[in-house]
This record gives C-alpha cells, structure tokens and sequence, in this order.
C-alpha cells in the first residue's frame, strides 16, 4: 500500500489542519498534496514535510490572495499527480476530494464538511464577500458552476468518512453518499484540571462570518462581563472595533497559552453551527463546560446540563439570558473530562487505521 495525503490548502492552522496533522503522524512517509502552502501561517513542522501545491502557489498572489483563484481551483486540484500510488487519503472541505486517480487506486475522503459556500451558506457567503460590486454580483454563477464540479467531485470517491453525525446527514443529502464516522482528534491529555477558574468567558477560533463572534460581542457589551477571544482571522480588526472594555481580543496564540486559557476559564462559548467542535471538546478536556447553539455538531459533544449548556436562538438576547443563568458550580469538571476523554487523538488513530486496512483489503479482494 503506497498512500498519499491530499488538503484542500494550507494557508490556515485550523481544525482540519490539525486532522491533517494527525494523519500524516499515521502515515508520515506520505506526501501531501495541496492547491498552495503559506509557510508564514503554518506552524514550523510543516517545513520539513513533504508537500507538492498546484500552479496557484506560482501565480500573481496565488498564496496571499488565494480566494482571487476560486474558479480555477477545479483544475489546480486535478493537476496533482497521484499515478504513483494506490491509496489516496484526501482531508476535504471543498476541493481535495475532487483529485484525479487511476482505476486502481482507492480513493477514502475524510470530510470535515460538504463545502459551505456552495450548498449550506452560499447566500451568506456571497453577503458577507468583501469585494466590490462586480465581484459579488458575478460570483453566483461561478458558485452555481463549482457547485455542478463538487457533485461530480464526490463520485471519484469510494469512502466518505464524516467528521459528525450532522456532515454525516450532508453528505447524504448534498451528494447521495453513505459514510461511516470518525470524529476528529483531540489531544485532551495536554489539559488537566485546575481547582478556580478565573472570572472570564472564553471564546475563540478563525473571527470568519459563520462563527458568529459578532453576537458574542454584542452579548458581552451587554453584560459587562469579562470575555476572551483568541485567534485571527478576516474580522479580527472590524470586531475589535466592536468590543467594549470587557471584551479581550488575544489574537493568535501559543498552545502552551491557549491550554492555560480553557483550565482557567468559567465557561468556554460556542455561538455557532460547527461540524464537529474541536474548541469545545478542548474545553472539556479541561473540565470547563460549554455553553453552545444547540445545532450541528455541539448535540453529539455536549451533554445538556452535565457537561454544558445550550442556547437555542442565535440571539444576544437568547445568549444573554442563558450566561446570566449558568451557575459553574453545577458541574463537575471530573465528569466533564471524563466525557471528553472519547474524542482522543488515540481513539481517532485506531479507527482510522481500522478503516484505511479494512477498505484496502476489501478493494484489493473486490474481483
């Protein structure tokens, strides 16, 4: 079995990246093949890897200005030569899956989400687009034709494995495809708990549009209560204009940093759909509950009023009355660590060799 890893683009450090990550630890002679690499905003290791990009990495801020590319993505995906090897283990959120393989290779597709923009936020992703009126008034029909090349994309794959049972019902939906599911890994043994929590909230992850940090900080001004956010990203500055004294913007952190800020927080806040949550089993790990919008992948993590706490209007209102209502006194951060304990980068490893061996041996046997 000679296996090569396939991701969307690393220009980002976020939690597909770190799926990534744990799957080259799994298969660490394997490339990985990628549409462009930023070695500015991925971490250090990632140098010494083995990484082949597409002709985007080549063009006029191909890296920078990625987005720029968006209808030539298709074909920079199917550029990657792969003729030398047999097993394509590709991480995907939109292109990755999409790779050209010989008859003979079988193709497994870890999929952290059918892409969003094209079927489950197109209209607030063309809103929320940061270009002039041209640009937004045409990208509709660039979407409608990547739309038709994701349809056809996930039919070169033989196995989706869903992150969740909520991409689990969307890649039924949006591609017809039955998966098994692996939740992402969670390296819960860097936190332990620690007896007083400090007096603030903590949030964070990319400041992009649908991780709706934008009603957290409407929601803290409110309050007045202390809250943190770490982590960059396209809204970082428009949000920090937005904050009032309470609310703290950390920007891009440490791990070392971030693993002090989940032990120490009252509650880590969850204000948007997510796949899966890796934010939110990291604070758990930590023995911090979790106060979340009950949808997506927040209903397979949390266990309501064990191990966090829902909310279930996407509303400053909504959110306010439930913070102004949650007593941390009430869990018990051995019970919530315990819990967390199942998401375990081991327990992600084991399954996913399981599988990767399984669907070898059944597709080299399928004749």
């Amino acid at each position: 079995m000679k296996l090569a890893l396939v991701h969307d683009h690393l220009n980002q450090d976020g939690g597909a990246e770190r799926v990534l990550d744990k799957l080259h630890g799994i298969y660490p002679e394997s490339p990985i093949y990628s549409l462009v690499y930023d070695n500015e905003i991925m971490p250090p290791h990632y140098e010494g890897k083995n990484i082949h990009t597409s002709f985007i990495q080549r063009l006029p801020l191909g890296v920078k200005k990625f987005e720029w590319y968006l209808p030539f993505m298709p074909a920079a995906t199917e550029t990657h030569d792969l003729r030398n090897y047999n097993v394509i283990l590709s991480s995907a959120s939109a292109f990755a899956k999409g790779v050209l393989t010989h008859p003979d290779a079988l193709h497994i597709c870890y999929c952290h989400t059918p892409t969003r923009y094209l079927w489950t936020d197109p209209i607030d992703y063309v809103k929320n687009l940061r270009h002039g009126f041209l640009v937004k008034n045409s990208l509709p029909m660039v979407l409608t034709r990547l739309r038709q090349w994701d349809r056809m994309a996930a039919d070169r794959v033989n196995i989706f494995v869903a992150n969740s049972l909520e991409v689990q019902k969307r890649i039924k939906k949006f591609y017809k495809k039955d998966s098994f599911v692996i939740y992402p890994p969670v390296a819960t043994s860097k936190f332990k708990i620690r007896s007083n929590p400090d007096n603030y909230f903590l949030a964070g992850g990319r400041l992009v549009p649908y991780k709706r940090f934008d009603l957290l900080v409407k929601t803290f001004n409110r309050l007045g209560m202390n809250l943190k956010i770490f982590g960059d990203g396209p809204l970082f500055n428009e949000l920090q204009k937005m904050a009032g004294p309470k609310v703290e913007f950390l920007g891009r952190v440490t791990e070392e940093t971030k693993i002090e800020l989940f032990e120490k927080c009252l509650a880590f806040i969850n204000p948007q759909v997510e796949d899966f949550g890796i934010t939110t089993v990291e604070a758990m790990a930590a023995g911090r509950p979790v106060i979340a919008f009950g949808q997506g992948g927040a209903r397979e993590t949390i266990v309501d009023g064990q191990t966090g706490v829902f909310f279930h209007e996407q509303e400053w209102e909504t959110m306010a009355d439930t913070i102004i209502r949650f007593k941390p006194e009430n869990f018990h951060s051995q019970t919530i660590r315990d819990h967390a304990l199942q998401f375990d980068e081991e327990v992600f490893k084991e399954k996913m060799v399981a599988l990767v061996e399984r669907a070898w041996e059944r597709f080299t046997n399928r004749d």
